[in-house]
């Protein structure tokens, strides 16, 4: 009895659900090729596997003659009825031609058999548990490194993969350490198995940490409408609320800030802005960045960008470490985003002012005129001491800064002389 043989397939049954006979025939069929070779000359050979006591035997179909010419396919008739009494002259009947190291073959062709038939196994029980599950968050325990950082994660039932790109480079992990995570995708291996990635870098990961704090979310009260990510430093989140009387950034944020903490530890510190959501992008620009003002804003959908400026006390708020906060107001609003400090704005309008002055165009001499969006009262003091758009122009920032919002009208009225010469 081949006892190694039997407790595989009890195993398989037991653990895999795989069942004997799919496991013995394809055994059977992967050493037919093999027996062909082993026995030489021989015809219509075929393997067959005893499901009791796990032997294998190779047969070899001959014909039942008078005379043995071709040992390989032929036998006597009184060979023959040793093995079927019965049996005449002119029929065929199988015969026993295991080769004598055919055993190990076997052995060798079963475990590879074996092994297909577990990846198979694992890759359906990977599809029937897990595939459905893609999005949901997932626990394991961390069972090892492989090839550098990529984290190898034991799920219970198999083994999942989390790899470093797909968790921040601010979180460390040991073997044994729990950890929850996002279930990204499940794949198939070249191998023909299946692997579970996992991702904790994925801003999915956020969301569902935040649907499990805010029942508000579950019951569609509470809509995230985006989501941005730096894994590791900041999240941005645009919520909306569906009832009127609910606050949809409150809701997000818990009495006391607990719903968010709770979300906030499990990322380890990683800062989380909960934003009022707007279809505008300006508008949500402007939530985005509360309680900092926006000094100044253009805005050109040609060229999907945004430009800003802001105090220069902001400015470093706005942009954040290595610009991550504005690239992910840029994400955010999906439009580039331009930020500008005022200083280094009112420089370069100064420069465009002195060109624009420094021109032959009449108009530059005429009386100075109000004109639509200018404020009335301020303009009733710059008319009593800049006569004409040159003067204004070519007024340096201090003579500027004498007159309360002066240099603002000074931009306006640049602006609208830029268009009139375009």
């Amino acid at each position: 009895m081949n006892k190694d043989l039997i407790a595989v397939f009890e195993y398989l049954e037991r653990e895999k659900g795989i069942k004997r006979e799919v496991v013995i025939e394809a055994i059977e069929e992967s050493l037919i090729q093999a027996a062909r070779k082993s026995v030489s000359g021989a015809s219509n050979v075929t393997v067959q596997i005893n499901p009791k006591t796990g032997n294998i035997d190779v047969y070899s179909e001959k014909e039942i003659v008078d005379e043995v010419e071709v040992p390989a396919q032929e036998i006597t008739l009184e060979d023959a009825r040793v093995l079927d009494p019965d049996c005449q002259i002119g029929q065929f009947i199988d015969v026993v031609v295991t080769p004598k190291d055919f055993g190990r073959i076997a052995a060798q062709k079963a475990r590879q058999v074996i092994g297909n038939k577990l990846r198979g196994a694992e890759r359906d029980v990977i599809y029937e548990e897990y595939r459905h599950r893609v999005g949901e968050l997932i626990s394991g325990t961390v069972k090892r490194f492989v090839k550098g950082m990529n984290l190898i994660v034991d799920l219970g039932k198999v083994e999942a993969i989390m790899p470093m790109r797909h968790y921040p480079k601010t979180e460390k992990y040991s073997i044994g350490e729990k950890v929850l995570a996002l279930l990204l995708e499940v794949n198939d291996t070249e191998n023909g198995g299946a692997e579970v990635v996992l991702s904790r870098s994925h801003p999915d990961f956020v969301r569902q940490l935040v649907n499990q704090e805010v029942p508000e979310i579950n019951d569609g009260v509470v809509v995230i409408e985006k989501i941005v990510r730096d894994a590791g430093y900041r999240t941005k989140l645009a919520v909306r609320s569906n009832d009127p009387k609910v606050d949809p950034v409150g809701a997000c944020v818990g009495m006391r800030g607990m719903r968010v903490k709770n979300v906030m530890r499990e990322l380890r510190t990683e800062k989380i802005d909960i934003i009022p959501f707007s279809a505008d992008a300006i508008e949500l620009l402007q939530n985005t960045l509360n309680p900092i003002e926006i000094r100044k804003i253009s805005i050109s959908p040609e060229e999907d960008t945004i430009a800003i400026v802001v105090d220069d006390d902001d400015f470093a708020a706005v942009i954040g470490k290595k610009g991550m906060n504005a690239k992910l107001n840029s994400d955010l609003i999906e439009y580039h985003l331009e930020v500008q400090k005022m200083t280094d704005y009112r420089r370069a309008m100064a420069v465009q002012r002195a060109e624009l002055a420094s021109s032959e165009d009449p108009r530059l001499d005429e009386v100075l005129k109000n004109t639509e969006g200018l404020n009335t009262l301020i303009f009733s003091q710059l008319v009593e001491v800049f006569k004409t758009p040159r003067e204004l122009l070519m007024a340096t920032p201090d003579q500027l800064s004498q007159i309360p919002g002066a240099t603002d009208i000074a931009d306006k009225i640049l602006e609208q002389l830029r268009k009139q010469r375009m």
